[in-house]
């Protein structure tokens, strides 16, 4: 699995389920709409009252699951990365790869408390159980170091 494979796979996904802890210690998960950068920064929209928005924000430390959800398919990203809310210039051009896959969030921008945020992986594991033996490709932070 090289990082242009890894790239391709995740961005063949529209949507990946969201981790975050709450301020009680609770998990709390959600479906988000994705775009995956060339980087493997991870980016989506939400509103700023969101228990995302909110958990977030006081700690930014996230986890997604993306794939597995189609029978037959075994491959699954599990990826740990930190939230940012990014302004100016990066925020235009991660805005730009998100209103390309979801056109409608030109409309959703518009909203009252929409927020955008960015993930930068701090870790990555690709597993497919589909092949034998099972393809486990893990990146460390050494390895995201300077994606």
């Amino acid at each position: 699995m090289t990082r242009a494979e890894l790239v391709e796979f995740m961005r063949g996904h529209v949507y990946a389920v969201e981790a975050s802890v709450a301020a009680s210690g609770a998990p709390q998960a959600a479906v988000v709409g994705i775009v995956v950068t060339d980087t493997l920064e991870i980016f989506f929209d939400t509103m700023d009252d969101s228990r995302k928005a909110a958990n977030l924000r006081r700690s930014p430390r996230v986890a997604f699951v993306i794939g597995g959800t189609h029978a037959g398919d075994e491959r699954t990203v599990q990826y740990e990365g930190i939230a940012d809310e990014p302004q100016g210039a990066e925020l235009q051009r991660l805005q730009a790869l998100y209103f390309e896959r979801f056109p409608d969030g030109r409309e959703r921008q518009r909203l009252p408390g929409c927020i955008y945020l960015r993930v930068r992986p701090t870790w990555i594991r690709y597993s497919n159980f589909g092949v034998t033996p099972p393809e486990i490709v893990e990146l460390n932070p050494e390895q995201l170091d300077g994606t």
